[in-house]
């Protein structure tokens, strides 16, 4: 349930080398720099719309429109057909598919996106990786680093696995969607097509085609004058 091919297909990733001998997903968070560095690809066939800022050490494909002021710093891989909205800021370290969205006022940072992932408003997505066709309604929150000064731990079940990492967010499964302004906490693992309903706060690991609904009470009183 929270191995590497449980939660993602590796055939809607161009650089699924990324992944190879990880087990688990989040093995693959650390070697983005470095893979992005030995993949020496540069320039962009973007479309660029008013003055977005792009950085040197990016590459962008065909088909790809980036927005006035989006800023987009390497090194960053962003693939064919994807749209970089209106203030848009990657970071570094993210690796992004073909026809993705990476929305306005979003900020991506070491992290993955599979082909289709959609992230269209008000997100922080660090150290996370979104599955293909994965979706964010507006304010998710990917949260990578603990209060604690530990390392991540992903918890499933009775199990407890220490990551190893200091900042994990989480992995968004392949069809997963998350409600708006749900909060993914560190070492979140979301299964594939299961959805999150809006105002979450998502901790450990959630099952494949699962609906995870919050509850809420809501008293009505009379309003005084």
């Amino acid at each position: 349930m929270i191995r590497t091919t449980d939660l993602l297909d590796l055939s809607q990733f161009e650089h699924a080398a990324l992944f190879d001998g990880c087990e688990f997903p989040w093995q693959a968070l650390p070697r983005i720099k470095e893979f992005l560095r030995c993949l020496a690809k540069r320039g962009h066939h973007a479309r660029l719309l008013g003055a977005p800022f792009v950085s040197d050490d990016v590459f962008v494909g065909e088909g790809t429109t980036i927005e006035h002021g989006a800023v987009v710093r390497g090194p960053a891989f962003i693939g064919r057909n994807c749209e970089v909205r209106a203030g848009a800021y990657v970071r570094g370290g993210v690796i992004a598919g073909d026809g993705c969205v990476l929305g306005n006022s979003c900020e991506f940072k070491n992290c993955v996106l599979f082909n289709g992932a959609q992230v269209p408003h008000f997100s922080y997505v660090g150290d996370s990786i979104l599955g293909h066709n994965a979706h964010l309604g507006a304010g998710v929150i990917c949260s990578n680093l603990k209060s604690l000064k530990s390392n991540v731990t992903v918890v499933c079940g009775d199990r407890k696995m220490d990551t190893g990492l200091r900042k994990f967010g989480a992995v968004v499964g392949d069809f997963a969607d998350i409600g708006c302004n749900c909060v993914l906490n560190p070492g979140s693992i979301i299964g594939r097509h299961s959805v999150l309903y809006p105002t979450l706060n998502w901790r450990g690991v959630c099952p494949p085609d699962s609906v995870v609904k919050l509850r809420q009470e809501h008293q009505i009183v009379a309003r005084r004058r």
